[in-house]
C-alpha cells in the first residue's frame, strides 16, 4: 500500500486533482511579502480608519444612549433591582465609549504631530564660558565695535617720553 502525502490526502478531501509539477516556491521572497506603502497611501488608510472608528463609535454612543432610555423606563415601571443594575452597567459602558472616542482623538493627534516632527532635530548645546564671552559670540557687531574702541584709545594714547 503507497503511503499518502499530505497534498493527496488534501486533494482526495476537496476532491480535486492535485498537480505536482508546477513548481512551488520554496522560499517567500521578501519583495513578494513586503509590500512597498508610500506614506500617501499610508495617510489615506489612516483617514481612512480614523473616520471609520470614529463613526462607529458615535453610533455606538447613540445607540448605548437609546438603550438607556429604555432600560431606565423599565427599571422605573418595574421597580426591579436586576433592571437598575442593567442601567447602570449601560451607562458605564456608554461613558467609557466617550473616553474611547477622545482617546481616539489624542492618538490621532499624536501619530499626526510625530509626522510632522519626525523630520525635525533638535540638538541641545552647552556653552562654557563666561556672559560677556557669551554675548560676543551672539552678539558679533558688538565684539566688533568694542575691539575698534580698543584700537582707537590705543591709537589716541599719549606717548610718554621718559628721560632715562
Amino acid at each position: 500500500m503507497k503511503k499518502e502525502n499530505v497534498n493527496d490526502k488534501i486533494s482526495k478531501a476537496l476532491d480535486v486533482e492535485y498537480n505536482s509539477s508546477e513548481e512551488q516556491p520554496k522560499e517567500i521572497q521578501k519583495k513578494e511579502v513586503a509590500e512597498v506603502i508610500s506614506k500617501d497611501k499610508l495617510d489615506k488608510d489612516l483617514t481612512q480608519d480614523y473616520n471609520r472608528v470614529r463613526r462607529n463609535l458615535k453610533e455606538l454612543i447613540n445607540t448605548g444612549q437609546n438603550a438607556i432610555d429604555g432600560i431606565i423606563n423599565v427599571a422605573s415601571d418595574s421597580d426591579s433591582p436586576r433592571a437598575y443594575e442593567v442601567a447602570g452597567q449601560m451607562i458605564k459602558t456608554v461613558a467609557e465609549m466617550n473616553k474611547d472616542l477622545m482617546d481616539l482623538h489624542g492618538k490621532m493627534k499624536t501619530i499626526t504631530k510625530e509626522d510632522i516632527t519626525i523630520n525635525n532635530s533638535t540638538t541641545n548645546a552647552i556653552y562654557v564660558g563666561s556672559t560677556s564671552d557669551l554675548q560676543d559670540l551672539i552678539n558679533q557687531s558688538r565684539s566688533a565695535k568694542k575691539a575698534l574702541k580698543t584700537y582707537d584709545n590705543v591709537l589716541d594714547a599719549e606717548v610718554v617720553e621718559s628721560d632715562d
